[in-house]
């Protein structure tokens, strides 16, 4: 999946294998492998991918995920809590999930996704520090 959409992305940019290495400071070999499914970004490097191309990390990882829908802004506000809860369950109905190359078991993705709600909270907690008004 992440390899396909890479592609697409890569060519509507018109952008060759070399260029997009150049761009992430990876080779070219590397680019290729991550098209054709044989190697996955590392973390540092998808993040890059994300900035480059404007979508979220969600377009390479799930397949639902559309670049117009990730790139539309939200109709009105939305809870975190609810947008966590839902990535969650698609994280969940994920099968062959991976973290760099490593198969993830259902157990692993509860503790992934618990590490990211504590991180919220952490975050949340130093807004209202910094005086933001939160409930």
């Amino acid at each position: 999946m992440l390899g396909k959409r890479l592609r697409a992305l890569r060519k509507a940019r018109g952008l060759t294998q070399q260029e997009l290495g150049e761009l992430l400071g990876v080779s070219a070999s590397a680019v290729g492998m991550y098209e054709q499914g044989r190697r996955a970004p590392d973390h540092r490097t998808l993040a890059e991918l994300c900035r480059l191309f404007q979508v979220p990390a969600d377009y390479f990882l799930l397949e639902e995920v559309q670049p117009a829908q990730a790139q539309s802004p939200s109709e009105g506000p939305t809870e975190l809590s609810q947008l966590l809860e839902g990535f969650r369950r698609k994280l969940m109905d994920q099968e062959g999930l991976m973290f760099n190359g490593v198969p993830l078991t259902a157990e692993d993705v509860r503790m992934v996704m618990d590490a990211v709600e504590v991180g919220a909270r952490v975050a949340v907690s130093r807004l209202a520090g910094q005086g933001k008004k939160l409930p």
